[in-house]
């Protein structure tokens, strides 16, 4: 069996938060997915579980943070592309995330940022390893 991950998120409502990962290119795996919980896989390894804040407090016993207001993880995604990037970012605008910072453009790697609608931030780039490891063995030791 492939390693696969698995990233569970507290929301305050599950069928907005579905609606808006769906938005952005998720797709609800209608099998693991209720009312208090939708399961969202990104790809065959990589799945988001949006779950009700009150079944999320069943799995921990600490404080529940408010990600509009703490900050509790920052997720990456990679892309082949800036336009890629640039795609998934106007969507999640478009389905009422929020942009968190300009386009930060390095050369050998482009990012984005959003939140969706509960805080949760994600960050989507694209990267060139190859001009990146030109431009670290440019610099002097």
């Amino acid at each position: 069996m492939a390693r696969m991950i698995f990233v569970n998120l507290p929301v305050e409502d599950v069928a907005r938060a579905t609606a808006f990962y769906q938005a952005v290119g998720f797709a609800r795996n209608e099998q693991f997915s209720n009312a208090q919980g939708s399961a969202m896989q990104w790809s065959d390894t990589i799945h988001v579980m949006l779950l009700a804040r009150d079944l999320y407090a069943t799995f921990t016993t600490k404080k529940i943070i408010d990600p509009r207001t703490e900050s509790g993880a920052l997720l990456a995604l990679s892309f082949d592309d800036r336009a890629a990037v640039d795609a998934i970012t106007e969507a999640a605008l478009a389905a009422g995330g929020r942009e968190l910072h300009e386009p930060e453009d390095h050369g050998f790697m482009y990012s984005r940022a959003f939140e969706d609608p509960d805080g949760n931030g994600w960050g989507p780039f694209t990267m060139d390893v190859a001009a990146h490891a030109a431009a670290m063995a440019a610099q002097p030791a």
